[in-house]
């Protein structure tokens, strides 16, 4: 099998991305610029393709990088992921390991008070647990997502119209269209610390894009995971509003799903 790393990126210095990163595999590298422009490189042996393109939003880099992609196995990435030495094998193997895996999930350090998941033990990921997952984390078999036919939502994430929730909505539509995801106890990088490109704090806007993504992951049943939503993080999450106000603005996002959905 061979590997391949995908890396959305935002304005880069993509020539020194491959040593920043401990690149163990091919590459395609899509960042986001002001013009178009191709060229290859080669980083200790490997082919390091770069794609620079004017058009903003994840999700479009994603899915180019998916298009241009010809290996067995394509682990998606960020500009501000380091790989640990060997990381590469440790996918490799663990897909043998698996083989009636289609995706794997790995570990990967981050802040803190970023962390959303972390793998104690290999267990199978299910639509109600799939949501904690970055796509940083990820690797697939390229066949079975063209198999599939899946790919990224251009409505949320960084450069789209609402915030965040490609992750979600990706594995998501990789479940529902009967794709097998592990996640394992395997660490492979960390994530550099960085400010966010979409997160701004617990506004107006944060809650309004949370509710139109319950909308595009729960349909009928958003309003309960709001309800839930709400329950579960107003500690932490209903700082500039009350629970009460953050609850309206979901409400508020959910039906402007629905308006979305129907334009």
């Amino acid at each position: 099998m061979r590997l391949q790393t995908l890396i959305a990126a935002v304005e880069q210095d993509t020539e020194h991305m491959p040593q920043r990163m401990g690149l163990e595999s091919d590459a395609v590298i899509i960042n986001q610029t002001d013009h178009y422009a191709y060229r290859e490189m080669e980083w200790q042996g490997r082919k390091i393709r770069v794609f620079d393109c004017n058009e903003r939003g994840v999700g479009r880099s994603r899915n180019l990088a998916l298009l241009k992609a010809d290996a067995d196995i394509v682990l998606f990435s960020d500009e501000d992921i380091v790989y640990e030495p060997g990381y590469a094998a440790r996918i490799l193997k663990s897909f043998r390991k698996y083989p009636q895996a289609d995706l794997l999930l790995f570990n990967l350090e981050v802040n803190e008070k970023r962390r959303t998941y972390w793998n104690e033990k290999a267990k199978r990921v299910r639509r109600y647990n799939c949501g904690r997952y970055p796509t940083f984390c990820a690797a697939a078999r390229l066949s079975a997502l063209r198999a599939a036919g899946v790919g990224f939502s251009l409505l949320f994430g960084g450069g789209a119209p609402y915030s965040n929730g490609e992750d979600s909505l990706f594995f998501t539509d990789c479940l529902r269209k009967g794709l097998k995801i592990y996640a394992l106890p395997v660490r492979i990088g960390r994530e550099q610390e960085r400010e966010s490109t979409w997160f701004h704090g617990y506004d107006e806007k944060f809650f309004l894009d949370r509710g139109v993504l319950f909308h595009f992951l729960y349909g009928r049943l958003a309003w309960i995971w709001a309800v839930r939503f709400v329950a579960v993080k107003k500690k932490a999450m209903c700082v500039e509003f009350s629970p009460r106000k953050a609850l309206r603005l979901l409400f508020a996002g959910i039906r402007r799903g629905k308006d979305v959905c129907r334009a």
